[in-house]
């Protein structure tokens, strides 16, 4: 018996809605290793022999039941955010709680049938994990280098912050360290990573958040399907005459990978050619630093989809659009 199974996922708790042949079921689960073996239970006790699951790309709350099914055989569809809104907008849906959007996830999963997600390898796991870890120490050695220019510092207290940072260093090398290591010792990231820096802009730190945060880049439907899940699609506001907003991009997709873009974009500019090209169009028509940095940010993610997509490096790519 084919069921369909929608899940609504926060930090800590999972919303599931069940269609299957006597109609329609729902339970709350925890977030965690345990939630997930009674959801299974669940759908055991129910005799669905066949269950689709659907669920969003919110953040990284949804990795882990995501991959705990896809594991266990289940075939799991993640999409994007976006997607769920619109098609709740086409059902005129104006309720907005947990339980209603798992139901509308499930109705979703039933009518359009998503594309099955290929969950990442242990070792795209793996990396991820580092990749993820290095930044946060990143990030804390950034907050402890602005707290050592207060004015005024004690100087115990200086003297500490320089230990911490000093400490800090060191953790990062080790990770990076074991970033490259690991990465160098597969052959398909190693290639992978190699097409990547093939590209002027991206370094081995900016290979690496994407090989980690979109294992299977060149799997997307096109390069307007990547901009989507990376948060870079434009958004434009406009209606009739009267209605002239300014342009954003959506922001719903992966933060990480979006942030990580920003600087690799701006080198970009100045040693890509065609990111370089690219901004000289976008400051002939007054576009905004911002928005031509965004623009080259997007840019870049398509040139990284083009490499693993064709399979080439940079300088021979054939890029998909």
């Amino acid at each position: 018996m084919v069921a369909y199974l929608g899940l609504d996922i926060s930090k800590a708790t999972i919303d599931a809605c069940l269609f299957d042949a006597r109609g329609e079921a729902s339970k709350k689960i925890a977030n965690d290793a345990k939630g997930f073996v009674q959801l299974k239970r669940w759908l055991e006790n129910r005799r669905c022999s066949e269950v689709p699951i659907c669920m969003e790309a919110t953040g990284t709350y949804f990795e882990d039941v995501a991959e705990s099914f896809a594991d266990d055989g289940y075939v799991v569809s993640v999409v994007n955010p976006a997607q769920i809104k619109a098609y709740a907008g086409s059902l005129l849906s104006r309720s907005k709680t947990d339980a209603v959007d798992a139901k509308i996830i499930a109705q979703f999963c039933r009518s359009q049938q998503p594309p099955a997600w290929t969950p990442p390898s242990a070792q795209e796991r793996r990396l991820r994990g580092l990749v993820r870890f290095s930044s946060k120490l990143k990030e804390t050695r950034a907050s402890y280098q602005v707290q050592r220019q207060t004015p005024n510092l004690l100087t115990e207290v200086g003297r500490s912050i320089d230990e911490i940072i000093d400490e800090l260093d060191q953790q990062i090398e080790s990770v990076e360290a074991q970033i490259a290591a690991l990465i160098k010792n597969d052959p398909d990231l190693r290639q992978r990573h190699r097409l990547l820096t093939s590209i002027n802009g991206i370094g081995d730190d900016t290979a690496a958040l994407i090989l980690a945060e979109v294992p299977r880049l060149e799997q997307f439907r096109d390069a307007k399907a990547v901009a989507a899940f990376a948060g870079l699609s434009s958004r434009t506001r406009t209606s009739g005459s009267s209605v002239r907003g300014r342009g954003a991009i959506c922001k719903v997709g992966n933060s990480r990978l979006r942030r990580g873009l920003w600087w690799p974009a701006i080198v970009g500019i100045i040693h890509n050619p065609r990111l370089r090209a690219l901004a000289a169009r976008l400051r002939e028509t007054g576009k905004p630093n911002k928005k031509i940095i965004i623009a080259a940010m997007r840019k870049l993610l398509t040139l990284a989809y083009g490499v693993l997509k064709s399979g080439r490096p940079f300088d021979g790519a054939l890029i998909p659009t």
